[in-house]
């Protein structure tokens, strides 16, 4: 096991491509491989089913991966499939078989063929395939979108519950549960439920910082949308509504417009929806107008924009379907519609569940109102409720919210906010957001009625203020960590430390001026550019997706199961004109250029040749279309070993420019060789004392470097050891 872990990295290129991990995904294989239970909370994106594919292809024997969707599966199966010569080296076990494929999967497992066993819920409750998986050699179970484990989970699946008695029936194994949501409420609710108390836990952050997050007022939605899309042709994006009737007249709407979009919704006979979901990943429509059911089971790197036309039930909700744009590290557009009134049409329609799950579903709707009308930085706001802190200003992605960008008049609030956490303190902490605010505005009700809150002197201390403005108060609270809500007794708000110390000694705290939802506002649409989405040699670019979409329909698979956009991009700046040149572009590997390169390493030699391309030997950047590009000529530059100083002057910027630049290209992904640079600046001692802290640090944030090092070295210092140390260790 410990040549295994040794060998991780060019295991991981052989079989999948890559360089390098990404984040903790090292550590959490290292953990599986010997025998650890290990709970992974990855945002979308974040690569966590490369954490349980190959591990399950290096141990012994067959692991089973439960999903909840049969869309999931195959998406997975597909993409396994295509790094192996053997088909049967990963299968699905749901309904959708017949006796003949059952059987045949039953034998690759049997022979020792199969790695991967893809299996539903429901499927595992059948004492036939227990009984079956009961005789072989299982490696570990791997729960994925583990948060439909847990009733505060936004998809909560009843059957999932019930998956740590199964898994107890067939024997006794390593369990890895992944999810890309959950609050620490959720994670709690999944461990317990799965017995892995113990489990080592890995936490990425869940920022993505190429997204962007706007809400609109809902005024119009429709002609918005057309708008956006039609000022953004040929882009991949999904728009969610909350009813199938919307999904079905929007996706007219949009096709009568001359918009080449689809319905996906629970309600399309199996047959339709898989057509749909096909088109769609095969780039031969648009736009998907969908329920929630769409999504989950989608591994499409290039969706460019997800629309909620309908405010969703959940933060939770909200962070996986926006999650499902720019994948790929390239432009990633957010946009959610919010008028108030879908707000209380959901609490209508919770009014009639169950108390428990209706005080569940009331909680998360509040926590989605939070953030539709705050005025703070959505992306901050959005990663407190995950339990992160985000620095608004410095941050990865810092401006990249409508917000930020176009931040509101604030107003001083902190005397409020003393009186609502005095009232917190008085009330002895046993209050939700909604009961203090009828004790702010002095609004009798069935709490303060139970406990008497009539006849204190502070009933109705606020009244002269709105039910929003109070509101808008305890979410400042709230987001300041002055307020929390208690894991077991969720929705209860309780003081914290800090609030305790604002209660004696105020400070200022800011918040929006009232702000009306119900005016249109006028800031013009405009499409949002993240990094990382251009290739380099555009036209080459093109005809390569062209070959990857031909490719793709030979083998009857996705795409970006052949090769994704950041490939692409990587041989339209590389020029790999061999199968062996192409094993060493970004996410390529030997098992995929070997099965599918040939097409792409023929047309590119052609390319070369017809538009007499020079292509150095070294293979390390070749002439290009694109001579405007700073990317290509900082890369270049710092190649024939330059001096910082001389490349900024022949773009015509500052130094800080520069480094700005060069930032932007490692956190894409790119390599820039500036070890020359930095050699002259430091010493190796030096150089060693800065990556070494870097490698144990939790951040790479420039104010957690100064306050390390700010004494002895300049910022600029820092800011060019952190390009190496990204540069080098993470790309």
């Amino acid at each position: 096991m410990k040549s295994l872990e040794k060998d991780l990295p060019k295991l991981l290129k052989k079989y999948f491509g890559f360089n390098s991990f990404k984040g903790p995904q090292e550590e959490v294989i290292t953990n599986l491989l010997g025998g650890n239970d290990v709970f992974v909370l990855m945002p979308t994106g974040g690569g966590k089913s490369l954490c349980y594919q190959l591990p399950a292809l290096l141990l012994e024997g067959t692991a089973i991966v439960v999903s909840p969707l049969i869309a999931l599966m195959k998406n997975q199966v597909d993409a396994i499939r295509g790094i192996s010569s053997s088909e049967g080296i990963a299968h699905v076990l749901n309904s959708s078989l017949n006796k003949t494929e059952i059987k045949r999967v039953k034998d690759d497992i049997l022979s020792g063929t199969t790695k991967l066993l893809y299996v539903a819920p429901e499927s595992l409750t059948k004492d036939e395939y227990i009984e079956f998986l009961k005789t072989i050699k299982l490696s570990f179970f791997a729960i994925d979108e583990a948060h439909c484990i847990s009733e505060w989970g936004h998809d909560f699946r009843p059957e999932y519950r019930n998956l740590r008695f199964i898994i107890e029936k067939i024997g006794k194994t390593p369990i890895i549960a992944l999810t890309a949501t959950a609050t620490p409420k959720v994670q709690d609710d999944i461990q317990k439920t799965l017995g892995m108390m113990d489990a080592k836990i890995f936490k990425s952050s869940f920022n993505r910082p190429n997204l962007y997050y706007e809400i609109r007022p809902k005024i119009n939605p429709e002609k918005q949308i057309i708008k956006y899309i039609k000022e953004n042709p040929g882009k991949s994006g999904i728009i969610y509504c909350l009813s199938r009737k919307k999904v079905e007249e929007l996706a007219e709407l949009l096709k009568v417009n001359g918009i080449n979009a689809l319905p996906y919704h629970a309600g399309l006979d199996s047959k339709s929806r898989a057509a749909h979901q096909d088109k769609f990943l095969m780039e031969e429509t648009d736009v998907i107008c969908a329920t929630i059911a769409f999504g989950m089971g989608i591994d499409k790197p290039d969706v460019r924009f997800v629309i909620h036309y309908d405010i969703p039930k959940s933060l939770e909700s909200y962070y996986q379907e926006t999650g499902r744009a720019g994948r790929d590290g390239g432009e990633g557009y957010c946009l959610a519609f919010y008028d108030y009134k879908d707000v209380e049409k959901l609490e209508k329609f919770l009014a009639s569940k169950p108390v428990s799950e209706r005080e569940v579903g009331l909680q998360l709707l509040h926590e989605v109102v939070g953030y539709a009308e705050t005025s703070m930085s959505r992306r901050k706001y959005l990663l407190h409720y995950f339990g992160e802190n985000f620095d608004e200003k410095n941050g990865l992605g810092a401006k990249m919210d409508d917000n930020s960008m176009n931040p509101k008049t604030l107003v001083n609030v902190s005397q409020e906010m003393q009186q609502i956490l005095t009232v917190v303190e008085s009330t002895n902490e046993k209050l939700k957001l909604k009961d203090l605010v009828n004790v702010a505005v002095g609004r009798e009700s069935a709490i303060t009625k139970s406990y008497k809150l009539g006849f204190e002197n502070y009933f109705g201390f606020g009244k002269n203020k709105s039910d929003n403005f109070w509101k808008s108060i305890i979410r400042q609270a709230i987001v300041n960590n002055f307020l929390y809500k208690d894991i077991e007794t969720y929705g209860l708000l309780k003081l914290s430390d800090l609030g305790k110390e604002f209660i004696n000694e105020t400070k200022e705290i800011l918040i929006a001026e009232d702000v009306d939802f119900e005016k249109e506002m006028e800031t013009p649409i405009v499409s949002v550019q993240a990094a990382g989405s251009n290739a380099l040699d555009k036209k080459l670019f093109d005809d390569l997706k062209d070959i990857r979409k031909r490719v793709a329909k030979k083998n009857a698979i996705p795409p970006f199961a052949v090769f994704q956009d950041p490939s692409l991009e990587d041989m339209a700046l590389h020029y790999p004109t061999t199968l062996s040149e192409l094993s060493n572009v970004f996410g390529v590997g030997e098992g995929k250029a070997k099965k599918f390169g040939k097409e792409f390493v023929e047309y590119i030699a052609k390319y070369v040749e017809e538009n007499d391309i020079e292509r150095p030997d070294d293979l390390v950047i070749k002439q290009i279309a694109n001579k405007s590009s700073h990317k290509v000529f900082i890369i270049q530059s710092t190649d024939r070993k330059l001096d910082f100083e001389d490349i900024a002057k022949a773009k015509d910027l500052t130094i800080n420019d520069l480094l700005n630049e060069m930032e932007s290209i490692v956190y894409q992904g790119t390599k820039l060789n500036i070890g020359y640079y930095v050699d002259k600046l430091l010493d190796e001692e030096q150089q060693e004392e800065i990556i070494d802290f870097l490698m144990d640090s939790e951040s790479d944030k420039m104010s957690v470097l100064l306050d390390e090092f700010g004494e002895d070295y300049s910022e600029d210092e820092l800011r060019i050891m952190r390009i190496k140390f990204i540069s080098e260790v993470a790309n």
